[in-house]
């Protein structure tokens, strides 16, 4: 069996390969996953400048660390949904899938991990008060700071929109 290929069989397959190929380079035309990791990185950051505001002193730790304000978890979890409605439509499946994925982060963190960090606070409270010779008097203290106050995830709900709409806009 003998084909020939004409010039729009030629084309179609150029563009098949150019647009294959530029799927592969995930980081340039992906805008929800930019959003998303945009979003991240500036709420972590911001919660330096929070964190000074509330406490009077700089703390570099407060970048890597969960809890604070703003919600860095709902900062990105919003900007992907945001970016994903405002590239498909708020129709689309792959936009129903972030908003629910959004509600429940967000959810998690001002509810079991809000609740989480508060129980270690209390545990930490009762450890230190057992005597010197008590076997659990050296542990070491539990990460209180783990979820966030439903103003700190409104912040970073808000963060994550503004940041998807700009990165949109900009595009």
């Amino acid at each position: 069996m003998n084909e020939v290929m004409t010039a729009s069989d030629a084309r179609t397959a150029a563009q098949t390969t150019s647009s294959s190929s530029s799927s592969l380079s995930l980081f340039p035309s992906n805008l929800p996953l930019l959003s998303a990791f945009l979003a991240c990185a500036l709420a972590q950051f911001l919660k330096l400048f929070t964190n000074w505001f509330k406490e009077k002193r700089w703390d570099s730790k407060k970048m890597l660390s969960s809890g604070g304000m703003p919600s860095s978890h709902s900062a990105t979890v919003t900007a992907l949904a945001m970016a994903i409605g405002l590239e498909e439509g708020a129709g689309s499946p792959d936009f129903a899938i972030a908003v629910v994925l959004a509600c429940v982060v967000m959810y998690d963190a001002s509810g079991v991990r809000l609740h989480a960090g508060r129980q270690a606070e209390l545990l930490n409270q009762i450890v230190c008060e057992f005597p010197p010779e008590h076997p659990l008097s050296s542990v070491r203290p539990l990460r209180e700071l783990l979820g966030h106050t439903p103003l700190q995830v409104a912040a970073g709900a808000i963060l994550g929109c503004i940041v998807a709409y700009l990165m949109r806009n900009t595009d």
